[in-house]
């Protein structure tokens, strides 16, 4: 299905996304913050994939039916996990930490405009031998979730999709103005109130330890301003097609959104699948991330 079987594939990044030793500690110190404040006993587990060891954090009943959760883009996993804590009453939820991204994975991206995000979900998935999981992403990690759906359809069983980028292109202006000034500002000059006032475009109520976070990422780390490779309509027509019987997948989004490709749509573009019925209830406090 895809070139150099189990090989380490070339990233993109230097070695480190990180711009120093004490910066990355700091990013790992919030996300074992993060992490504690799950409120639920979680595992941390190790497994291997072709751009390096891959972190995943797992919550729920080890017996219960399993959904691969993807976070955000330049931001930590466990906060993102933290939003979807209701589906781990009836599924055991497993939470990557995605390659080239803040956090405990190994530090290479996969190459933009490539399958690089679909064969790392593969070896993933292998890994923690799932074979065809639902899958919940959020705005970047929606993204890598379509790739997938469009490269592997056969490992994705359905899917709920918040505010996901690489689904459609749309204007950057308004993202430019509401996101990229306030932390250009915040970075040229980091205080408590350029922190908030640059976590405040993501958020749709205010929340101290994310804007802590964002912060902590817009200061240390080598932003990722890729996205993965967009998915294509003949793509999304053939996964649709393949589980039309199955309720193949629902996409949550906002008109408010600003931080990834696409115009806000807030009606399902596939009937609601059994997965998105909690996903639904589940706390939102942002509304892109990544």
């Amino acid at each position: 299905m895809h070139p150099g079987g189990g090989a380490r594939l070339p990233g993109t990044m230097p070695a480190s996304i990180f711009k120093s030793p004490r910066g990355r500690a700091e990013i790992l110190r919030l996300y074992d913050e993060a992490a504690a404040r799950l409120g639920a006993e979680h595992a941390d587990l190790t497994v291997g994939t072709r751009f390096g060891d891959t972190h995943v954090l797992a919550v729920g009943p080890e017996d219960a039916p399993p959904v691969l959760v993807l976070p955000g883009g330049n931001f930590l996993n466990p906060t993102c996990l933290g939003w979807f804590l209701p589906l781990a009453r009836d599924n055991r939820l497993y939470a990557p930490d995605i390659v080239g991204q803040p956090g405990k994975s190994a530090q290479e991206r996969p190459r933009a405009g490539s399958d690089g995000h679909a064969w790392w979900v593969e070896d993933v998935l292998d890994g923690l031998g799932l074979k065809r999981p639902p899958f919940v992403g959020v705005s970047y990690g929606a993204g890598i979730a379509l790739r997938t759906m469009g490269y592997a359809p056969e490992r994705v069983s359905r899917a709920a999709l918040v505010v996901p980028s690489g689904i459609a292109t749309g204007p950057t202006r308004g993202m430019l103005v509401e996101v990229m000034v306030p932390m250009i500002l915040y970075r040229l000059r980091p205080t408590r109130e350029r922190m908030l006032r640059a976590a405040r475009p993501l958020l749709t109520e205010p929340d101290e330890d994310f804007a802590r976070q964002l912060g902590a990422v817009y200061r240390h780390v080598r932003l990722d301003v890729q996205l993965p490779q967009m998915a294509t309509e003949e793509e999304l027509r053939s996964f649709r097609g393949r589980w039309r019987s199955s309720r193949p997948g629902m996409i949550l989004s906002s008109p408010a959104r600003r931080c990834s490709r696409g115009r806000g749509r807030s009606s399902p573009t596939w009937p609601t699948p059994s997965v998105s019925r909690d996903a639904g209830t589940c706390r939102r406090r942002r509304r892109s991330v990544g």
